[in-house]
């Protein structure tokens, strides 16, 4: 089993910035590609950013526009989420999770939730 305990979200202003973090825990070795997913009130779950084992790939969703960077420390076992100028359309709650195999992005154009078997809790991030 894989525990993911996501930490960073919290209220910031339009413009703002915050970095979320996410440690993994348990079987490690299940660990491979890490994402985050947010959804927002009464919104679908979307994917926003994916890394792969080692770096070596990432994928971010094409609406933010550069403003987001997924990192990850693998001594910390730990996947960060670097958001810059939020705004409002940000509002969400995000979600970290992860799965054995490599990322799947079918073409770089999107991560599927379906995909993922361990989540974490979330941490919420409301932008007013």
């Amino acid at each position: 089993q894989v525990q993911l305990v996501e930490s960073g979200g919290g209220s910031v202003r339009p413009g703002g910035s915050l970095r979320l973090s996410c440690q993994a825990s348990g079987s490690l070795s299940d660990v491979a590609c890490k994402v985050w997913f947010r959804q927002a009130p009464g919104k679908e779950r979307e994917g926003v950013a994916a890394i792969s084992p080692g770096g070596i790939s990432v994928y971010y969703r094409a609406s933010l526009n550069g403003r987001f960077t997924i990192s990850q420390d693998d001594a910390e076992n730990t996947v960060y989420l670097q958001m810059n100028d939020l705004t409002p359309e940000d509002t969400a709650m995000y979600y970290c999770a992860a799965t054995p195999s490599w990322c799947q992005t079918y073409g770089g154009t999107r991560i599927e939730a379906t995909d993922f078997a361990y989540w974490g809790q979330g941490t919420q991030v409301p932008v007013s």
